[in-house]
């Protein structure tokens, strides 16, 4: 009987790490403003012209991951927008992701993209930050680490985007979990997610308020940033998706301390 509990002790215990966290509003109404903080421009995207700066971006990973394929096709740059599709073309699920790998990269300071999110569940847009060491060691001080931004998954509800940081990639993997943030009317129009990395911490931000502040795995490298729409791994997840989809973005910039 003692090990019986000692074993759903455990398995509770588990369950509970792997908990999302439920949604929360803001931890502060005062909206940053990078400018007022501290803050000057040092790099921006704000996708002019027809094609995607080659100067600034790759499309990244081109080929196959999970339900569907990378491709350039699902990505486009008109009228002052980056539009990342997921569309279906035969029996195949085209997706999308650029990269600024091999043409920026950087550490700390605020990272911000200003955007409007897909219409559906089952895809997903995501902004984040990724580093290039990430599976040779589990430090993320000295490796790095995933830092999402913001993802959106619109089965946790249409006015919830969530944030994470993952690092440690292999058997040891270690993450801080499903951070969620509610605001009213996020799934509608254009909003701004946005990352301020310090040496010891991140904070998240949606609309320039301040959702949560993490001191678990800080990378102190240089990453890249990444732009993608994300497909799940299991066809019941796409049964409400309505294609085509689309995660649509204004501009990308990141600010580093005068």
């Amino acid at each position: 009987m003692r090990n019986l509990l000692i074993t759903l002790l455990g398995l509770l215990s588990i369950l509970n790490c792997l908990a999302q966290r439920p949604a929360q509003n803001p931890i502060s109404m005062d909206r940053f403003v990078p400018s007022s903080n501290g803050y000057e421009l040092a790099w921006e995207d704000q996708f002019n012209g027809d094609q995607l700066d080659s100067g600034n971006w790759s499309v990244r990973g081109t080929g196959p991951r999970a339900l569907g394929y990378v491709s350039a096709e699902a990505v486009k740059v008109k009228n002052g927008y980056l539009t990342l599709s997921a569309i279906k073309k035969g029996d195949s699920i085209l997706i999308s992701a650029v990269g600024t790998q091999g043409h920026f990269m950087t550490r700390y300071g605020y990272y911000e993209c200003r955007a409007k999110l897909q219409k559906s569940p089952g895809v997903w847009g995501a902004f984040w930050i990724q580093s290039a060491e990430i599976s040779n060691g589990e430090d993320p001080a000295k490796f790095g680490a995933e830092i999402d931004i913001m993802e959106c998954f619109k089965k946790l509800g249409k006015d919830i985007v969530s944030h994470n940081v993952h690092w440690a990639y292999g058997p040891h993997q270690q993450s801080t979990h499903g951070m969620q943030s509610y605001l009213k009317g996020v799934s509608k129009g254009f909003h701004t997610f946005g990352v301020e990395w310090f040496p010891d911490r991140y904070i998240f931000y949606v609309d320039g308020y301040k959702y949560y502040e993490v001191t678990q795995g800080i990378s102190n490298i240089e990453e890249y940033i990444i732009l993608s729409m994300e497909i799940p791994s299991e066809l019941k997840e796409i049964r409400k998706t309505v294609f085509p989809d689309e995660f649509v973005v204004d501009y990308v910039k990141v600010y580093k301390k005068k």
